[in-house]
């Protein structure tokens, strides 16, 4: 068809282009996911934006996955003012979770040595008619 024949060193060569494609295709992915494993990794309270930004970041430029990167090893004791810090740590906990795959752990019930009884106020609540 083409006028030479395609013999074993043809062959060898596609193959060694097909295996170095797929080889580069991997880096990439490999790459592109590091700032997102990195943050999780670390429990990073933007574990998934830094997720996100690290696999968009690759496809126009670089420098956006450069911020995530150094985004994945920002300090991350920031204290969140929406939450108090036990809310502030579960819910990182099932973000992480999440973004591992894994089911969130439940919620801890408050237990009845915190939960004090309601002091009933009315003598009508009390069943007293002094």
């Amino acid at each position: 068809m083409l006028g030479f024949e395609i013999g074993f060193w043809d062959y060898l060569t596609f193959l060694t282009l097909f295996l170095t494609m797929v080889a580069v295709v991997g880096i990439w992915v490999w790459l592109a996911g590091l700032p997102g494993r990195i943050a999780i990794a670390r429990k990073h309270p933007e574990a998934e934006a830094v997720n996100l930004l690290g696999w968009a970041g690759l496809l126009p430029t670089i420098y956006p996955w450069v911020q995530a990167f150094i985004w994945a090893f920002k300090p991350t004791d920031i204290i969140d003012i929406r939450r108090f810090p036990r809310e502030e740590a579960q819910a990182i906990e099932d973000d992480i979770a999440r973004l591992r795959g894994a089911p969130p752990k439940p919620a801890p019930k408050p237990s009845e040595e915190t939960m004090a009884p309601a002091e009933p106020t009315s003598p009508a609540a009390t069943g007293r008619t002094d």
